[in-house]
């Protein structure tokens, strides 16, 4: 069987717990104030059918567990409880990959069940051993410390993101974008799309553990609930922030771009409009006309010079006052 660890509770203290025990038929009834909490990972339909013999699982929430796409939800189930949590990490460029946590929590034991994450609990584990305090108010903290472990993981996938974001916001103030980050901002937007898809439930997930009375849940364990919840919808938020920034940036820098192409098409129609008044002048007097009596004139050149020269300036001055220059 695929059990990353396996350990007994008494009193927030550990010992090992058998593995012949853990994949046998029958469970041996525990001392008040002691639980177990198994882990494993990837587990097949057998496996799981022996942990179901020991504990008492239900066949429902079996057949849920070994689907690693299940969204999060909480289903009460008797006197145990199931609970799906959806993992989230970032991987290579900006690829978020997706696992599952699946949790059967009665009165004396809690069962993690793992699908295609690899944040595995084992540390988490080790720093709970270290308050034994706190271990000991029995499975019901255990499912908090885990769900707060993987909302931090949400946390931990969306901070690069934002930073990412950021870097391309700030780029596309100076430059359009160009084709290749236009793509990998709709590649974004997706991911925050189909992060939000898994989000949302995990939302109500917490929300439920915080208000409802549910089986294995101490009333007293609520206000952790509620922590784990806090952070979620943290989460939440920050992932609306980078949907709505990523939306801008291509609208944002589209109008910046429109302002710089109507300052260089207003800078190109005041030099058209200062050249044409040489270009007019220079048209008339190029007419194969007889009769122009400013042809046989002494100073005619140098007046029609002088001409095309106050014009030329004092259309500069017209445009460089406006700010078209």
């Amino acid at each position: 069987m695929p059990i990353v660890a396996a350990r007994r509770y008494t009193a927030g203290k550990p010992t090992a717990v058998s593995l012949e025990v853990v994949a046998g038929t029958c469970r041996v009834p525990l001392p008040p104030g002691s639980f177990d909490w198994v882990g494993i990972a990837d587990p097949t339909a057998e496996e799981m059918e022996a942990l179901r013999a020991m504990y008492g699982l239900h066949q429902l929430a079996i057949e849920d567990s070994l689907n690693p796409k299940q969204l999060p939800k909480v289903e009460p189930y008797g006197k145990q409880l199931f609970v799906v949590a959806r993992t989230a990490a970032l991987v290579e460029g900006d690829e978020i990959a997706y696992g599952q946590t699946a949790f059967f929590i009665g009165a004396d034991f809690i069962v993690s069940v793992r699908h295609g994450s690899n944040r595995a609990h084992l540390e988490l584990r080790e720093h709970l051993e270290e308050n034994p305090e706190r271990l000991s108010e029995g499975p019901d903290f255990v499912l908090h410390a885990i769900l707060d472990f993987i909302v931090d993981g949400y946390l931990a996938a969306i901070k690069p993101l934002e930073k990412v974001v950021a870097e391309m916001e700030e780029q596309a103030i100076d430059a359009f974008p160009d084709p290749q980050t236009i793509r990998r901002i709709f590649r974004l937007r997706r991911q925050v799309r189909r992060f939000q898809r898994v989000i949302g439930p995990m939302e109500e997930v917490c929300d439920r553990l915080t208000l409802a009375e549910l089986p294995a849940i101490d009333p007293a364990a609520r206000l952790w609930f509620r922590d784990v919840l806090d952070h979620v919808r943290r989460a939440a938020s920050r992932l609306k922030g980078l949907q709505e920034t990523m939306a801008t940036i291509v609208e944002t820098a589209s109008l910046l771009e429109q302002h710089r192409q109507g300052t260089m098409t207003r800078q190109l129609a005041a030099w058209a409009a200062i050249l044409a008044v040489p270009t007019a002048i220079a048209g008339i007097y190029g007419m194969n006309f007889e009769f122009m009596p400013e042809l046989t004139w002494r100073y005619g050149y140098f007046a029609v010079l002088a001409v095309i020269a106050s014009v030329c300036i004092a259309l500069w001055a017209r445009f460089k006052r406006i700010g078209w220059l």
